[in-house]
């Protein structure tokens, strides 16, 4: 499934060489990430997500998910206890989702995940991911 990305710039970091994506490949490794998420989602949960945006930009990696609920969590979501519920149900889901793909990212980007930040809103059937990397990853 995965492509080559073609090397545009070495940047010589103490030991390390590493490699900065151009703006092409930067959109053509955003959307293999896009279709990589929504066929883990499909595989793990039964339903993908509605809308799947992803952003690489500067040292990070957004994911940004809208439309992940079931029709059974829409209905437990309808009351404020029902939310946290689902929300404590959906952390495990985005945790996991963490431990399963933070080592694809790393090796797609050549780079080391030190920072991630999650933010999931049930009421609003929003999630993202936000995942900061050990160096500047695009042009």
């Amino acid at each position: 499934m995965a492509s080559c990305i073609n090397i545009t710039e070495i940047i010589n970091n103490g030991d390390h060489t590493r490699l900065k994506m151009n703006e092409s490949e930067r959109k053509k490794l955003q959307h293999e990430f896009k279709i990589y998420m929504e066929k883990y989602f499909k595989q793990k949960l039964g339903k993908g997500v509605d809308y799947t945006k992803i952003i690489i930009w500067d040292d990070m990696l957004i994911i940004r998910g809208e439309g992940f609920l079931t029709t059974p969590e829409k209905f437990i979501n309808e009351t404020p206890s029902g939310r946290e519920v689902v929300r404590a149900a959906r952390m495990q889901v985005v945790k996991q989702h963490s431990r399963d793909n933070i080592p694809y990212f790393e090796e797609r980007l050549g780079a080391k995940a030190i920072h991630q930040a999650y933010e999931l809103e049930p009421e609003n059937d929003f999630w993202m991911h936000a995942i900061v990397f050990d160096r500047v990853l695009c042009e």
